[in-house]
């Protein structure tokens, strides 16, 4: 799995030479009339260009938000991109809609009454509507799991062929993964006793966060997506967390979230136990926001150093030379960070996962019991 660490999908390497171009038309005759109205022309049109200036703010978060069609190259404003599935269904306006995001012309035309604007899709007469689109962030993910679903197949059909033999190949880079999880995350967290029907849940939200990091880092299809940078993905695996921790919880474990013992009831009432209640939900919220804050920061910061480029490249275009090599040195540098941080946060997240887990399932001290 580490030969996947390839550059960071943010980067954008090709852009980085690509800065502004300035110029002013030079006026021409001013005794002729027609020299007179093309230099006019000339200088409006200059002038115009000049104030479309390069905004930074719009330009990185237009490449970590969700979209519908999947950029390859090209200016934002008619770029090369491939579209995705757009799926819509509003009980008002028509029932299903089905059809492919270039419909919209990046933006510039409505389809069957739905118009793209600002990256999200609204209805022209207002009604409302549900979104069931095939995004950029969906087709990560999907590629994400089918990647997960070869490599584990293939080194599952393999331990078939070589039963007892020293692991080769993919499973040489799966295994000491999972005995990791298993052994110093699983068992060292949950306990010898439970550990085990965890174990599946923790694998699979570890190598589902760590392969979409790492696909995050490469700059070309099928990589360059935000997946865990996305509050909604978070969210979503922050959720599950919160579900198992529920419903796995034993007498023990809500013993003391309710009513914990050795403690004055009025103490219980106002203060322990509306904190701890807090906390049961507080626990996976705070999954959800350390995960899509790292992700996504590191996207940001990559961007910023590209983006000084294109700031100073807008005053003069030797400014932009100049820096560039800063720019592009500091932002291989945090790419390289960035493929620890892949590791890191799949990790913390399943360790954590891991504890809240065999908090709910620790069985009480003998001494305390009796």
């Amino acid at each position: 799995m580490r030969i996947l660490t390839i550059t960071r999908s943010k980067l954008f390497l090709l852009i980085a030479g690509i800065l502004f171009l300035s110029g002013r038309v030079l006026a021409g005759d001013p005794e002729s009339q027609a020299a007179h109205e093309a230099d006019t022309h000339d200088t409006t049109a200059t002038a115009e260009h000049n104030d479309e200036e390069f905004k930074a703010g719009e330009f990185i978060v237009d490449h970590v938000t969700d979209k519908y069609d999947w950029h390859l190259w090209g200016p934002h404003s008619d770029p090369v991109s491939i579209p995705l599935p757009v799926i819509l269904y509003s009980s008002e306006a028509g029932g299903l809609s089905i059809f492919l995001s270039s419909k919209f012309h990046h933006g510039k035309e409505a389809h069957n009454g739905y118009m793209l604007k600002e990256g999200h899709i609204e209805r022209e007469d207002g009604a409302a509507f549900y979104d069931f689109s095939i995004t950029k962030t969906v087709t990560e993910i999907l590629i994400a799991s089918l990647l997960m679903l070869w490599i584990f197949i293939s080194a599952a059909k393999a331990y078939a062929r070589r039963p007892g033999q020293a692991p080769k190949g993919l499973q040489s880079f799966v295994e000491p993964i999972i005995l990791f999880v298993r052994d110093d995350l699983a068992k060292a967290s949950i306990g010898e006793k439970h550990y085990k029907r965890f174990v599946p849940f923790l694998l699979t939200a570890f190598f589902f966060i760590f392969f979409n990091n790492l696909l995050g880092l490469i700059p070309i299809f099928p990589g360059g997506a935000n997946v865990t940078g996305n509050i909604a993905v978070t969210f979503t695996l922050a959720f599950l967390v919160l579900i198992i921790t529920l419903f796995v919880g034993n007498k023990h474990y809500w013993g003391h979230i309710l009513w914990m013992p050795g403690v004055p009831a009025w103490v219980k009432i106002f203060l322990l136990t509306p904190i701890e209640v807090i906390g049961v939900f507080q626990r996976p919220f705070v999954l959800m926001i350390r995960l899509f804050a790292n992700i996504a920061a590191g996207h940001i910061v990559i961007l910023s150093f590209v983006c000084l480029i294109f700031v100073f490249g807008s005053s003069s275009a030797a400014g932009g030379w100049g820096f560039m090599p800063v720019s592009m040195a500091f932002a291989l540098f945090m790419n390289a960070m960035e493929l620890l941080v892949a590791f890191l946060q799949a990790y913390v997240f399943a360790l954590l996962t891991a504890m809240y887990i065999g908090a709910c399932v620790e069985e009480p001290h003998h001494a305390e019991h009796h």
